[in-house]
């Protein structure tokens, strides 16, 4: 086990499998300071250039998994959320924007394990990892319209995707909580555990993704982003492209005769 830590991201290594928490439980893991910003979007490079981690956990320390922006200072026009409209929107393209667009280009698959309350722009950044476990104790908020703002951080985009435009337009309009056990049944979370649980439950997904050929892994995640905005003859076309390069692998190979052999097959990322 190897760890790595920032005063804003806790870093943890286990074979390959690495967990990322939001570490900032004082402001319940706000997303929307320089800081934190950084800390992510240097996270996502550090896994994307290193080929032998196969899956991400993302969770938050204490008792929130994130409450999106940090609301005193929004009250105060601090940082993010001071200066003139025009310079917000500069800042906003290149303050909390960065997260998205990072989280979009992570190419391994990431397990959110949200421990407590996702809101605002937390909701949002559980909504950008590809699986999400949620604790009985969480719950999902898309709440920008009870501060009189939008969902500046792409969660319009990412949001209907997970949960449809109907009920994401709920939630947007509303800004309503959604609890843990109706996330579960529209389809926001694949789980639900005791808190106690959380990890190790999230630990078991990322297990189960991470015993693959991550190379075919990295790229299925690629072909399942680009499904959203791409038509069929163009996915067909990336699906042909990529299937060939799977086909060239040394895990490929491995992976068929360890079927016909009957037994686990042993990836090493070529």
């Amino acid at each position: 086990m190897s760890t790595s830590e920032s005063p804003e991201l806790l870093i943890e290594r286990e074979g390959d499998i690495v967990t990322w928490t939001l570490n900032l439980p004082d402001l319940r893991n706000a997303i929307s300071d320089e800081p934190i910003i950084d800390a992510i979007v240097a996270a996502v490079n550090a896994v994307n250039a290193d080929q032998s981690v196969r899956a991400v956990i993302l969770t938050g320390a204490g008792s929130a998994f994130s409450a999106g922006g940090n609301v005193k200072a929004m009250a105060t026009g601090d940082g993010l959320f001071g200066g003139a409209g025009h310079t917000q929107r500069v800042g906003y393209r290149q303050g909390i924007q960065r997260i998205p667009r990072a989280m979009y280009t992570l190419e391994v698959p990431v397990v959110a394990a949200v421990n407590g309350p996702a809101v605002g722009a937390g909701c949002d950044l559980a909504m950008m990892c590809d699986l999400r476990i949620a604790s009985s104790t969480a719950f999902f908020a898309e709440s920008f319209v009870k501060l009189g703002i939008i969902p500046g951080d792409g969660g319009a985009w990412f949001l209907p995707r997970i949960i449809g435009p109907s009920r994401a337009a709920e939630m947007a309009l509303t800004g309503d909580r959604v609890d843990a056990g109706t996330a579960l049944q529209w389809g926001m979370v694949s789980e639900v555990v005791e808190p106690g649980e959380l990890l190790g439950a999230a630990r078991q997904l990322a297990e189960r993704i991470a015993v693959n050929p991550p190379v075919a892994v990295r790229m299925t995640k690629k072909l399942l982003r680009e499904s959203s905005q791409q038509t069929l003859d163009q996915l067909l076309e990336m699906s042909a492209a990529m299937q060939g390069l799977a086909h060239q692998t040394e895990d490929h190979r491995e992976a068929v005769t360890a079927m016909l052999e009957k037994r686990p097959g042993t990836y090493a990322g070529r």
